[in-house]
């Protein structure tokens, strides 16, 4: 089976695709906008990786016009003619549906990730046509979530099937009972306004507020453009030195250094397609707080694997975390209860065989 991917080489969404199904023996030719920063696809014999060069070409915003897409189509077309694939899969609906969708091959799947959903149309109605064109001329139509598939279902009437992007619940699990006096509340995100890293920051204040003799601290993990405002803000709530801005961690560290330390994961975002976040921290049997934001409802049960808030909500937040300061009970039935979620629906090998599954019953059609 060869499979032709139009996808950003280093996004860890698209290194996870195609490693785990190089892993099943289909052979992979990557065909990226991008230049690689990492060398560790090197290591795998199945996986081709054809480079673009679009630094040069973007705007002041890093992203790519529509326009500056055409000139690239030519380097696709005979990629196509080379590579001679059995199909051909776009992630993201936009960019790379747009390359997918004029290079003329079939079979072809678009995968949408999210802001080309949430975002993009809402752009001008020429970029709602562009996403309705991409979506006519896609013979098969995936989404990571349910919540998703009925944004997408506003701009084409085609089946769309659902294809989790889960995580490795051999790495993604409890390891140690992390035994402390202190409650840590942990976030892991990059530091940008649609995350609600700010809510988060004065929620724990008033919850440090309402309790000052319990030993508490706030890790915050990742980086971002608004670092140094968050940093400010902890300093204006005079908790600077309650929260830990830890840095970007690698993702295959996740679970050892924050998950399994948590108190509570928290997150706020103002928009998610797919919480992956709160699939990490239940698979670590870590509860979790999470905004009600679209992915994150369908993934987390209110009130049986965590608690969902609404957006914005400082409030709401605040409470919710001192609920499982007043019942710490809460954080051990509640993060088994998450951990048996994962397995039954986000499972990383399930998802994956669902895709090869996908896959082999295209290439038996055509």
């Amino acid at each position: 089976m060869r499979i032709l991917f139009l996808s950003n080489v280093n996004s860890i969404h698209t290194k996870r695709w195609i490693f785990s199904l190089a892993e099943r023996g289909i052979e992979i030719c990557l065909f990226s906008l991008e230049e690689s920063t990492h060398s560790d696809y090197e290591i795998s014999q199945n996986i081709t990786i054809i480079n673009g060069r679009f630094k040069n070409d973007s705007t002041k915003d890093g992203k790519i016009s529509k326009i500056t897409l055409l000139k690239y189509l030519p380097k696709l077309i005979k990629t196509i003619k080379v590579f001679k694939p059995n199909l051909i899969h776009a992630h993201y609906a936009t960019s790379y549906g747009l390359l997918g969708s004029l290079c003329g091959f079939h079979p072809y799947i678009i995968s949408v990730w999210g802001s080309d959903i949430y975002d993009f149309p809402n752009i001008s109605p020429i970029h709602k046509t562009l996403l309705k064109f991409n979506f006519k001329k896609a013979d098969y139509i995936l989404s990571t979530s349910h919540i998703m598939a009925k944004e997408t279902y506003k701009y084409t009437s085609k089946p769309i099937g659902i294809t989790p992007f889960g995580v490795d619940t051999d790495l993604f699990k409890k390891t140690v009972t992390y035994k402390s006096d202190e409650f840590i509340v942990g976030n892991v995100k990059t530091l940008s306004p649609i995350y609600g890293i700010d809510i988060l920051i004065k929620a724990f204040a008033k919850v440090f507020a309402n309790n000052p003799d319990q030993k508490m601290r706030l890790v915050i993990v990742g980086d971002g453009p608004n670092k140094d405002d968050y940093i400010n803000l902890t300093k204006e709530l005079k908790i600077e030195k309650l929260v830990d801005f830890k840095g970007k961690i690698p993702n295959n560290e996740l679970a050892e250094k924050c998950y399994n330390k948590f108190s509570v994961s928290v997150s706020l975002s103002l928009s998610e397609s797919f919480g992956v976040v709160a699939v990490e921290a239940m698979a670590c049997e870590c509860p979790v707080i999470v905004s009600d934001a679209d992915g994150f409802t369908e993934i987390v049960e209110d009130g049986k694997t965590g608690f969902i808030v609404p957006k914005r909500n400082i409030e709401a937040t605040s409470n919710a975390i001192q609920r499982f300061i007043d019942n710490p009970s809460l954080r051990e039935s509640m993060g088994k209860q998450g951990r048996e979620r994962v397995l039954e629906l986000y499972d990383w090998q399930n998802n994956v065989t669902k895709m090869f599954d996908i896959y082999t019953n295209i290439i038996k059609q055509k």
